[in-house]
């Protein structure tokens, strides 16, 4: 098993005392890729603009002068973000000879401009559309942590960067957990923000109505420094809430059906670390959780809004796509207008009857996945994909189809299969979720009984 990547913060203050230069850090990077990536993690690298960025951060440094807040650091972005001069090819063969971005999307530019060193683009699932990784055009990824099971996606190569330090962070999106799972996966922090917080402008879309643009990283605080960017929010340090006192509210149906062992005894340690230090932690029915499956029939919103975006390619490319990715897109055709505004008015509801579950409580509780990353083997047979995938999906899924902040924290013990303990907060909560994150994190991934 890989040690842990160093945090942010951790990096910034060698850069800061001198012990390395931003160039160091990305000739490190792109060392650990020249040396161990088949073309799986990352698609594409920008090393020319990106050593002009670390040497003009090294010109700052040493020059005394003011220096942005992720000044130095390398970051991967997955494929599907506009990088001006580079193809947007979001993990599709389709799009291989598309023109190049002509310009940054709009998180990119607030990266670059707090001194970002992006590295280059990663891999994913094709146009996002899967939670198991599995990409037939670039290769698939292994797991750093469990080699032989898949990566999580479809940020799956975002994940595998920064697990095996060929980043420092990786940026994702996600649209049913593509930023959680492939976080809880390879042992990371994933952060799904309130959907409007971040922009999606330049951002190849899946589904209009639950996309977000979202972090991997090797902590909370990292998470907090990269989401504080990309919002154009405060930079002030992030102080984590005591757990002391913390009410959590623990689903006991939906989210917890059919999860293994493995992550049954990750979790419930969790819980029980969280009781003995204080935290409030009460199972609870929730069964607005239960009528979940009420949004994805037919494909639900996902579905309908790439089936959109892609009917044309479809219906004259369609044996470009992967047939696992295009058979879930063509479900899409067959929403009607009055079933997807139907969708809509579901949708509001139960957004409403969230909200207030979650007056009373700081956050949900739950396993991240039900499952520990399964093997490659074990996806090879359609329905095994089908069944694995939806398993994968069923819990992040909550929180884009309910527009609730949430993150994926690791709870295995060391040498473990990987597992993630997620906390999904209110709406619009996202800064005071990443704060009870951060006390409680320590308490989840600790060794121990």
């Amino acid at each position: 098993m890989n040690a842990s990547p160093p945090s942010l913060g951790t990096t910034l203050a060698r850069l800061d005392n001198g012990e390395t230069t931003a160039e160091a850090l990305l000739g490190s990077a792109l060392e650990r890729i020249g040396a161990a990536d088949d073309g799986s993690v990352y698609t594409a690298l920008f090393p020319t603009t990106a050593r002009a960025q670390a040497h003009t951060v090294d010109g700052l440094r040493a020059a005394g002068a003011p220096r942005p807040p992720l000044a130095g650091l390398p970051v991967a972005l997955k494929a599907l973000f506009d990088v001006a001069g580079a193809i947007t090819h979001a993990g599709s063969r389709l799009l291989r000879d598309a023109p190049p971005a002509s310009a940054d999307a709009a998180a990119v530019q607030r990266l670059r401009k707090a001194g970002a060193v992006l590295t280059g683009h990663t891999n994913m699932t094709e146009f996002a559309y899967s939670g198991v990784g599995l990409n037939p055009h670039f290769g698939t990824p292994d797991n750093p942590l469990a080699p032989g099971r898949i990566p999580g996606g479809s940020s799956s190569g975002s994940a595998v960067a920064v697990a095996r330090g060929m980043a420092a962070a990786g940026i994702g999106t996600d649209t049913g957990g593509s930023v959680r799972i492939p976080a809880a996966f390879c042992g990371l922090v994933g952060f799904k923000p309130t959907q409007k917080r971040v922009p999606r402008d330049g951002v190849f879309p899946l589904s209009t109505t639950l996309d977000t643009v979202g972090p991997i990283a090797p902590t909370v605080d990292c998470c907090a420094r990269l989401d504080a960017v990309m919002s154009a929010g405060p930079s002030a340090p992030l102080t984590p809430r005591p757990v002391h006192g913390l009410r959590l509210a623990v689903p006991t149906t939906y989210v917890r059906d059919d999860m293994d062992e493995h992550v049954a005894a990750a979790f419930d340690r969790a819980l029980r670390r969280l009781r003995d230090a204080g935290a409030v932690v009460e199972d609870v029915e929730a069964a607005v959780l239960g009528d979940i499956p009420d949004l994805l029939e037919g494909g639900g919103f996902t579905a309908a809004e790439s089936y959109h975006v892609h009917r044309g390619w479809l219906e004259t490319r369609g044996d470009d796509y992967d047939p696992r990715v295009r058979s879930r897109m063509e479900r899409g055709a067959g929403m009607t207008a009055a079933d997807y505004l139907e969708l809509l008015q579901r949708r509001q509801r139960m957004m409403a009857r969230v909200d207030t579950l979650l007056a009373d409580y700081d956050a949900l509780v739950m396993p991240t996945v039900p499952i520990v990353p399964p093997l490659l083997s074990e996806l090879e047979r359609d329905e095994d994909y089908a069944r694995l995938n939806l398993l994968a999906l069923r819990n992040p899924t909550v929180g884009n189809l309910l527009d609730l902040c949430g993150i994926s924290l690791p709870c295995h013990e060391p040498g473990a299969l990987p597992v993630g303990c997620m906390l999904l907060g209110p709406r619009n909560g996202d800064r005071e979720l990443l704060r009870r994150a951060a006390g409680v994190e320590a308490l989840v991934a600790g060794s121990g009984a």
